[in-house]
């Protein structure tokens, strides 16, 4: 190979030197102060490109683990700035990349801080600049990991935005941007590793593949286990996988660990596992500690909600009365928690507290809990409507999580059948079991029909993640 040929592969690959991919490093670390100072002391002027990339994703990583609205001023002014800088050099496939990665980059802060026009503004811009950079330079890998995610985000967006995103311009697929974050991934570029992250949490929180997205977070940590932003990604990916337990031996390897950026959001995670295991006094703890110490307003009125059930399960009711009243005056609801908070918040009716407790169970791994709960509960406990079908809908998740799958598919039928015409989220998520069952059995028919199903039900709380789950299940189909 050539010298020539040989820096045209290393370009096109990017790879960092010295103190850039010690700083790039130490963000990946959370420790974003001090690759701030590396950065600022670095004399390294042989890739300037590189030092600005570093720089931009090292304050976004801050921006989106703290939610410091402040701090995004100063930050905004960085991202014109640098976004001029870029405009005013000549066109190279570096220069389009972070152009298009600066506004994604700008477009995910945005969103995390309910500026909806801007983030669709700043992600349409990324879009039309990495398509353009994809096309003219198909062999530069860093812009793989930019479309990828661009790709994933318009391909997963509910049906109900499609005529928005249509009349942007924009076009996705899971199923593309997938492809395009493992090439990364599996690649000798520096931005291998956030193309890993970037994979495995689409594996899980887009296709539901949690188990597998796991066991990839995972892989990865036995190789960096004192990596916080890693730790901090496989306690969320555990937690959705009904591995609660797992999930917290790491939160105490983070509690060992506070170099860096103080990760706020652990004790809303630790709270839910408390809840979950039925600690209902720690989590109350805990959720009022996030509440203190988190400086958005982003899952403030769930983490209120919480502590109003934790003290209705704990028998205390005047206080549980109390923190639900409170709950519905606090924070907003732009996170999917805050959503789902408000609309419980809207009942006249407190849970049912057996298939309450049934719920957090199963939702966190504890099935010997679960079942032996489930077995108490008589037809004297299951007075309402709701409680009966939510009672078989319970029952179908504590099979399914326990490899009972005939059994699952049938109390998921039942659920179905049972919610009618309601609104409730409980037969949308049944279809979509269902379609993940059949797709697992291979039966590609039925499957289709019930991810199909899914997008047919109008109105409730989780519709917009739901049906952006089925949508992806329908294009691997294809």
């Amino acid at each position: 190979m050539s010298l020539c040929t040989g820096l045209a592969a290393e370009n096109a690959q990017w790879r960092f030197s010295g103190d850039i991919q010690r700083a790039y490093n130490l963000v990946l670390a959370l420790q974003t102060d001090q690759a701030a100072e590396l950065l600022a002391r670095t004399r390294d002027k042989s890739n300037d490109l590189h030092k600005l990339y570093v720089q931009s994703f090292c304050e976004t990583i801050d921006i989106l683990i703290t939610e410091d609205e402040k701090k995004f001023e100063t930050v905004e002014r960085n991202f014109k700035s640098r976004l001029r800088q870029l405009d005013d050099m000549p066109e190279s496939p570096d220069v389009l990349f972070l152009r298009a990665d600066l506004n994604l980059q700008r477009g995910f802060n945005y969103l995390n801080l309910g500026q909806e026009v801007n983030a669709v503004l700043s992600i349409r811009q990324a879009y039309n600049l990495a398509g353009e950079c994809l096309k003219k330079y198909p062999h530069f890998l860093p812009i793989k990991k930019t479309y990828g995610v661009l790709q994933v985000m318009v391909g997963s967006v509910p049906d109900k935005y499609h005529w928005f995103m249509s009349l942007l311009g924009m076009k996705g697929s899971v199923r593309i941007g997938q492809k395009q974050l493992e090439e990364l991934k599996n690649s000798e570029s520096s931005l291998s590793y956030e193309g890993g992250l970037l994979y495995y949490t689409i594996k899980g929180f887009i296709n539901q593949q949690f188990d597998e997205a796991s066991r990839g977070l995972i892989d990865i940590l036995k190789k960096e286990p004192e990596n916080r932003l890693l730790n901090f990604m496989a306690i969320n990916m555990l937690m959705k996988n009904a591995q609660s337990e797992e999930a917290s031996r790491l939160i105490v390897n983070l509690d060992k660990n506070q170099v860096g950026l103080p990760v706020t959001y652990i004790e809303y995670l630790r709270a839910e596992i408390q809840l979950q295991k039925g600690d209902y006094a720690g989590a109350i703890h805990s959720y009022q500690r996030f509440i203190a110490s988190y400086k958005s307003l982003s899952f403030k009125k769930d983490a209120t909600y919480k502590i109003s059930l934790c003290y209705y399960l704990l028998g205390k009711q005047p206080l549980a009365n109390e923190f639900f009243q409170k709950a519905r005056e606090t924070g907003r609801d732009v996170a999917e928690p805050d959503r789902h908070a408000a609309y419980q918040l809207l009942e006249t009716q407190w849970p049912n507290p057996k298939i309450l407790k049934i719920r957090f169970y199963t939702d966190g791994g504890y099935y010997k809990e679960a079942k032996a709960l489930i077995q108490t509960v008589t037809p004297a406990d299951l007075k309402l409507p709701r409680d009966k079908t939510e009672y078989f809908y319970r029952k179908a998740r504590l099979a399914h999580r326990t490899g009972e799958l005939s059994a699952a598919k049938i109390f998921y039928q039942q659920t179905i059948d049972m919610t009618g015409n309601n609104n409730w989220y409980f037969a949308p998520n049944s279809a979509l079991q269902l379609g993940y069952i059949a797709q697992q059995q291979g039966d590609q028919v039925s499957a289709r029909k019930y991810f199909e199903k899914v997008l047919s039900y109008r109105k409730h709380e989780y519709k917009g993640t739901v049906d952006g789950k089925a949508k992806s299940a329908l294009e691997s189909l294809k």
